[in-house]
């Protein structure tokens, strides 16, 4: 029921973010013929007042599809309502549109938890690891899924993010040099020794870490808390995601492992799910603002990429040649499914019930 729960909490996800290009364009009076959950083969098709609705085979993404790229389309190539043929202010607003749908979703879902679910009950003490990574020295230490750090060199880590950044300090500041750790695991205490890997002077561990919350709720004491919370959240969760992209330019090697699939990402949503509501609901904002931030890079096939072709012309005074956009967007198709091949398949060979298969 968790992973069900997470897979469709990633669908919704991806039906708001294409909404959002949909209804930016509608209500502009632009032309539409397409809205699609998903790439390639479609599953369903229903035509509904010149719109096709489908159900595509890849789980991937998603799209919103304008008669402008449609070359079966007996729409006159002047036609004022053609998204082409409009202002690049109403153009950038429909590109964008699905973006600012993320991030808006991610705030009210914060919002509706605060006001309606309760506010997150105090964390218990020690950090949560999330996942590992293999071949790291979290994994060669032992680490798994589910425990808890309470202590690094006999340090009491305390509770909630400031527990988190602490041991993260720690990790960062000892490459090469071994630590003692105490860790919780089915409530027995043990204690294990991790050497952080030297990244570019940076020590890191491959894991994946969070405050250890009982996802319990308690009520809001008045709508000032509700609002400061959910906006400190929103906030912390943006900033934390834009630094996690940022190190693909900064430390792609190490960064680019903690890359996550579908799969890894449902796994996660999984686990998050089995903390009760405010784990799924931690797991539903988590991944609407890390949709916005990644559609918002300015990459082939991306809205980031689309709003780049866009400021370019805007500067040049011209369209990009419709020879270079069709490559531009292509490339950026090929690398987007190999990309995710790769992690689908990275991912599902590191899950626990295939490793056993295997072992067998």
């Amino acid at each position: 029921m968790n992973v069900l729960a997470a897979l469709a909490v990633l669908g919704l996800l991806i039906i708001i973010h294409e909404t959002g290009h949909f209804l930016a364009a509608s209500t502009q009076g632009i032309r539409v013929n397409g809205f699609s959950v998903g790439f390639g083969p479609a599953l369903f098709k229903k035509e509904l007042k010149g719109v096709t609705y489908a159900l595509r085979a890849l789980p991937l993404g998603g799209f919103v599809s304008f008669p402008d790229d449609d070359p079966t389309s007996d729409i006159s190539p002047d036609d004022p309502d053609l998204l082409k043929n409009r202002p690049i202010a109403q153009r950038a607003l429909v590109i964008s549109a699905g973006v600012l749908a993320n991030l808006l979703l991610a705030w009210l879902i914060l919002l509706s938890q605060s006001a309606f679910v309760g506010l997150p009950s105090e964390p218990e003490p020690g950090v949560m690891i999330l996942s590992v990574q293999q071949n790291e020295a979290a994994a060669g230490a032992g680490l798994a899924q589910g425990d808890r750090i309470l202590s690094i060199d006999g340090v009491e880590l305390g509770k909630g993010i400031e527990a988190v950044q602490l041991l993260v300090e720690q990790i960062q500041s000892s490459p090469g040099n071994t630590l003692q750790i105490e860790r919780l695991r089915s409530g027995k205490r043990e204690n294990l020794n991790i050497t952080p890997t030297n990244r570019n002077g940076n020590g890191q561990v491959g894991a994946q870490l969070q405050p250890n919350l009982t996802g319990q709720m308690r009520p809001a004491k008045n709508v000032t808390e509700i609002f400061s919370q959910s906006n400190n959240q929103f906030l912390d969760l943006l900033t934390k995601t834009i630094q996690g992209y940022q190190g693909l330019v900064t430390d792609f090697e190490s960064t680019a492992k903690q890359l996550s699939g579908p799969v890894k990402i449902v796994e996660i949503g999984a686990q998050l799910t089995e903390q009760g509501n405010g784990g799924l609901i931690l797991f539903a904002a988590l991944i609407s603002i890390n949709l916005a931030v990644l559609n918002a890079l300015p990459l082939p096939l991306l809205d980031g990429g689309q709003l780049l072709l866009l400021l370019v012309e805007g500067l040049r005074g011209k369209p990009v040649s419709e020879q270079f956009q069709n490559a531009f967007m292509q490339s950026g198709f090929l690398l987007l499914v190999g990309l995710s091949v790769v992690l689908i398949i990275r991912d599902t060979s590191q899950l626990s019930i295939v490793k056993e298969l295997m072992g067998n």
